[in-house]
């Protein structure tokens, strides 16, 4: 299994209330995924940096997930580019 850490800041003057209905427009997307575990949603304490961490079957499927039009829409979405971490989890 894999899990996949996908960083990137947050919209300058969201609410915490704003996060969470920006993710639900994503949750059907990712609940059709058939190799994804299980997916969170996370925030710094201060509200500045999300991340996505998601737990995969294969780093091939977190890979196809969030492939270059993936990255491009998230980049056109948020003003930059994030970043994406892997990990074995054991």
């Amino acid at each position: 299994m894999i899990c996949e850490i996908v960083t990137f800041p947050a919209l300058r003057d969201m609410s915490r209330e704003d996060l969470i209905e920006d993710a639900r427009h994503v949750v059907e997307r990712w609940q059709r995924e058939p190799e994804l575990v299980r997916k969170h949603f996370v925030v710094s304490d201060d509200g500045s940096t999300l991340k996505g961490i998601y737990l995969w079957k294969s780093r091939a499927a977190a890979v196809k997930a969030h492939d270059k039009a993936w990255l491009a829409q998230a980049e056109t979405r948020i003003g930059v580019r994030p970043t994406i971490d892997y990990f074995e989890t054991f």
